[in-house]
């Protein structure tokens, strides 16, 4: 058991587990960490973050890690520098938070539980919570061609990834001071040569074998990374730029594509315990570099609900 943790995120890997795991998790804007010594997938779209038991421990954390780093200079370069406040995280921990927040409800296709669901009344209460704290709901938003964002076969998220994959593992491989394999093809042939060991009937490597079939980022790579900047731009970029959004509000990891394909970051706070105590919680999230107005709502609706117990942990 550990007070924080690091993870990275390309497309949920941070806030599904920190959700259903009910602590703290924050995917940060996508070039505001260095990805140094992380085996990669994808340079566009993996960022480090924290998971903690508290938003002010998270955030901690991430005051510690954001800045330049020499062994990733494509991760905080200037574009992504910039977003880092002076002063750091810390101070954006405002019980006040919520007052005046402009969040939006994406709501059709999010939360949608069943009437009786322990989700839905207690989502229901969390937006009059929210209301009560000063937040002003825009209610039921809607993201332009969000079924295709959500969807990776659609989007070109699927495409771009294995290639991304691919290269960035190659890379990552190579310059190890010392490694029995150097490649993606290594990789996959050790699996061969060890199936007991790696499980290999049970887990298989399809995804290893998909990505090594690619070769590099030609026309259908560009081409989806393309389509994947311009879902972004034309869905949440256009969304909170038109409804005036300081934030978006979700469930769990739901809309983490959403979020992904633009580089974006997301917060995501316990919210409560399901069928058979299962934790879920809710997650905010907006646009590049709104890290501060995410972890004012994100603390402010913590110290207002405070709904996270301590796991049990069996003797």
């Amino acid at each position: 058991m550990v007070t924080v943790a690091l993870g990275t995120e390309t497309d949920g890997s941070i806030l599904c587990p920190a959700a259903r795991n009910s602590v703290v998790g924050i995917k940060p804007t996508v070039g505001l960490t260095s990805r140094a010594g992380v085996v990669p997938i994808s340079s566009r779209q993996d960022t480090v973050g924290t998971m903690g038991r508290t938003v002010e421990d998270a955030v901690a954390v991430l005051d510690a890690i954001v800045g330049f780093d020499r062994y990733d200079p494509e991760s905080t370069a200037a574009a992504a520098a910039r977003f880092i406040p002076a002063g750091g995280y810390r101070r954006f921990l405002k019980v006040e938070g919520l007052k005046g927040k402009r969040i939006g409800i994406l709501r059709r296709g999010f939360f949608d539980y069943s009437s009786g669901a322990v989700e839905n009344s207690t989502f229901e209460a969390y937006f009059r919570i929210l209301r009560q704290y000063g937040a002003i709901l825009v209610d039921n938003i809607e993201i332009a061609d969000v079924d295709t964002i959500v969807n990776p076969l659609q989007s070109g998220e699927a495409v771009a990834l294995l290639a991304e994959f691919k290269l960035s593992l190659n890379t990552y491989l190579k310059n190890l001071v010392s490694s029995p394999v150097r490649s993606l093809s290594d990789v996959i042939a050790f699996n061969n040569n060890h199936p007991v060991e790696e499980r290999l009937a049970e887990y298989g490597q399809a995804i290893f074998l998909a990505a090594e079939n690619t070769t590099g980022l030609g026309e259908a790579e560009k081409a989806a990374i393309r389509r994947l900047v311009q879902l972004s731009e034309n869905g949440l970029e256009k969304t909170v730029k038109k409804k005036g959004l300081d934030a978006i509000v979700f469930p769990d990891a739901s809309a983490s594509s959403v979020l992904a394909i633009g580089g974006y970051p997301g917060i995501t706070v316990p919210a409560g315990y399901g069928t058979d105590d299962v934790p879920f919680g809710i997650s905010f999230g907006g646009l590049r570099g709104s890290e501060p107005k995410l972890i004012e709502i994100a603390y402010a609706f913590e110290q207002a609900t405070k709904v996270r117990k301590p796991p049990q942990i069996a003797e």
